[in-house]
């Protein structure tokens, strides 16, 4: 039973460790594909905000580049500002993200503004634009960090052009101001969950543009950051895992810089959120994997139930069946076995007779017979009782299995007071030796027989013996020993006489 419980108990465990193993094993896998598509998720979104934020910059180059050459070429008298404000006009409704667009001397006093009425002494010599094409004499367009405007509070990025006057030296300032509310309208129709973000940002790290958008992050650089030193630095485009140092919140990161201007964007989703179907189906997972093994725990249990139920009715049938056996074995001796002297009875005298006249012919040794009986036993029973003649069968009886000592060796009750006892392997002279044993045990043993004239019980024993092929005949046998036995008591009893087969 132990073996086979324990057969079922490592099959649950193995089926057990399988199915967990298995699951623990997809669960992971589905998290690494959960990941990796939320990376490439990432890259996409980053490619397209890039393209966005590339053509709006662009279209903002080329407007400047137009009015630079018209303020080049005609001047910046009052009479070419008027113009210049009239196109300008024309232009603005084709870009939605545009704020403004602001025209400054070589002082930063304003020329012109598109949105709205020139405030009185308006200057703007310490806007970081301005400086930047004061002291360098590029004329490739600067963006900005983001600003707010002195005007209206808003904030704003400043897209930018240098202009020069007649003889190449600085005549001002053209700025393109892009509202960051506009700018960031299309990236609120994105979808990045509660806890994403998408930002916008120079490649020194700073941040022009994050959505969802927080006043306290504007201008902000992010040089010092893990993401920042760790990947932008070295690389264009990438993925990354960080606990973002504004809110505290872990994001999965995607990032590309721009091939053509100095921007960086950046796509972060929350890492929790985009896990969140794969938690459901991890759960669900979990979920079907545990009721299937407690589904296969119960059937192991029922199965080593019905094991042991089973192992307990085969151990009372094997205890049945010894019993019967054992009951066998007794009702086979009670038949081989004299019920009064407890010698054997005289069926099984009669078998193994023949058994050992068998053993004999085949290995040619000789076979003794010894028949017993008890002298006046007839007297002793008719003066004494049948009761004291049992208990003398008895002690004659126990005297004689004394005096017989070999285990092939067997005393059995022939009939009445006789006894008969087969030695195999005897000749005649050792059937004497224990005749004679018997008959002076018997003398010594002295059981009372006032009827006898010795005063106490005394046997007649006749031998025969025989050999080889005259014990084909069992009946000769025994018909010899009857004889020796009827000349034994002729002869005055107590004695045992012999006779010889061959």
């Amino acid at each position: 039973m132990k073996r086979d419980t324990h057969l079922v108990v490592l099959l649950l465990l193995f089926i057990g460790c399988s199915l967990a193993s298995l699951t623990v094993w997809k669960v992971l896998a589905s998290r690494d594909r959960a990941l990796e598509d939320v990376n490439v998720h990432g890259l996409n979104l980053t490619q397209a905000l890039a393209t966005y934020s590339e053509g709006i910059v662009r279209q903002s180059s080329l407007l400047l580049l137009g009015l630079v050459e018209r303020l080049e070429t005609e001047g910046s008298g009052p009479l070419q500002i008027r113009r210049l404000s009239a196109l300008v006009n024309r232009q603005q409704p084709l870009m939605p993200q545009l704020s403004g667009i602001t025209i400054y001397d070589n002082q930063g006093r304003w020329l012109m503004s598109s949105n709205r009425p020139i405030p009185a002494g308006a200057n703007s010599s310490d806007r970081a634009y301005f400086i930047h094409h004061r002291d360098d004499p590029s004329r490739e367009i600067f963006i900005g960090p983001p600003i707010q405007s002195r005007s209206n509070q808003e904030w704003v990025i400043t897209v930018s052009r240098r202009f020069n006057d007649t003889r190449g030296e600085f005549a001002g300032v053209v700025a393109v101001t892009l509202g960051i509310e506009n700018f960031l309208r299309l990236f609120g129709k994105i979808d990045v969950g509660q806890e994403g973000a998408i930002g916008l940002s120079y490649t020194d790290g700073t941040l022009l543009a994050r959505y969802p958008f927080r006043e306290q992050d504007m201008g902000r650089n992010f040089s010092k950051s893990p993401i920042y030193a760790k990947y932008l630095v070295d690389r264009s485009v990438g993925t990354a895992s960080f606990t973002s140092s504004l809110d505290g919140v872990e994001r999965l990161y995607a990032f590309r810089k721009s091939d053509k201007l100095p921007l960086i964007t950046t796509v972060a989703l929350g890492k929790r959120e985009a896990l969140t179907a794969w938690r459901m189906e991890a759960l669900l997972s979990a979920v079907v994997v545990t009721g299937l093994l407690g589904l296969t725990g119960l059937i192991g249990w029922l199965l080593i139930l019905d094991i042991r139920r089973r192992t307990k009715v085969e151990g009372q049938l094997r205890g049945t069946q010894e019993q019967l056996l054992s009951s066998n074995r007794q009702l086979e001796l009670l038949a081989m076995k004299d019920a009064l002297t407890g010698l054997a009875n005289r069926r099984y005298f009669d078998v193994t007779l023949a058994m050992e006249a068998r053993r004999a012919q085949r290995e040619g040794t000789s076979l003794a017979l010894l028949m017993i009986d008890i002298d006046y036993f007839k007297l002793f029973n008719d003066s004494k009782g049948h009761v004291a003649g049992d208990i003398c069968l008895q002690s004659v009886g126990k005297v004689v299995e004394e005096c017989v000592r070999r285990p092939s060796d067997l005393v059995a009750r022939y009939g009445g007071e006789e006894m008969g006892v087969i030695m195999p392997d005897t000749d005649i002279d050792g059937a004497q030796v224990v005749a004679q044993l018997i008959l002076r045990r018997l003398k010594q043993e002295s059981i009372s027989h006032e009827a006898s004239p010795l005063g106490r019980v005394s046997v007649s024993i006749g031998i025969a013996t025989a050999a080889g092929s005259r014990l084909d005949q069992l009946q000769s046998l025994i018909e010899a020993a009857d004889q020796a036995l009827y000349s034994a008591k002729t002869l005055g009893r107590n004695q045992f006489a012999t006779h010889c087969k061959g």
